[in-house]
């Protein structure tokens, strides 16, 4: 499957978390990630973004798709990070 995770965690966290999400998906720009991922690894990302952020005040958002083929993407401006460089 393929997910794109974005996230607005305060400050504290917020290094935490994009350092955790580097290891398992592309970071694309501030606060966004995006890789084909399996169904298990979705599900121990969850887990571990429920121990790095606290519900009362962070958000994150988790989309997924069957395949990457069935997102249109289209950017304007500049691209922040080659989203086929994996960390």
């Amino acid at each position: 499957m393929y997910a794109i995770i974005v996230y607005d965690i305060s400050t504290e966290r917020v290094t935490k978390v994009c350092h955790f999400l580097r290891q398992h998906l592309n970071w694309i720009q501030n606060s966004v990630f995006e890789g084909e991922i399996t169904e298990s690894q979705l599900e121990k990302i969850k887990h571990r973004l429920k121990e790095l952020t606290e519900v009362d005040c962070d958000s994150v958002i988790i989309y997924t798709t069957p395949s990457k083929d069935r997102i249109q993407k289209q950017h304007i401006g500049i691209i922040k990070n080659d989203p086929t460089t994996i960390l």
